[in-house]
């Protein structure tokens, strides 16, 4: 499996956007429980949804995240990732006694 980040911008909220997020958010919890989606940040300021996704090729990452309805209303860009790396991939301080 592969890593890709998915930048997703809306140009367009309306009503037709807040009707479609419960059904999203449905989605998007799924796949984040099958560990599809590894992180899912959205900023309410740009309109912008960031997500790092697990998938064996670019076409099946935008195949994935096409299936959710509103993505149908913004653009969407795709990068495979080269270095992922975080706090949660490191092992605990240690905390001596």
């Amino acid at each position: 499996m592969k890593k890709y980040l998915a930048i997703i911008v809306f140009s367009n909220v309306g009503e037709e956007l807040n009707s479609l997020l419960p059904s999203h958010r449905t989605y998007i919890n799924y796949l984040i429980n099958k560990n599809i989606i590894d992180h899912y940040a959205v900023s309410v300021e740009s309109m912008t949804v960031w997500v790092t996704i697990n998938a064996k090729n670019r076409p099946e990452a935008q195949e994935l995240l096409q299936k959710s309805p509103i993505f149908q209303l913004s653009d969407m860009t795709i990068d495979e990732l080269f270095f992922y790396d975080g706090q949660q991939y490191r092992l605990p301080a240690l905390m001596m006694n």
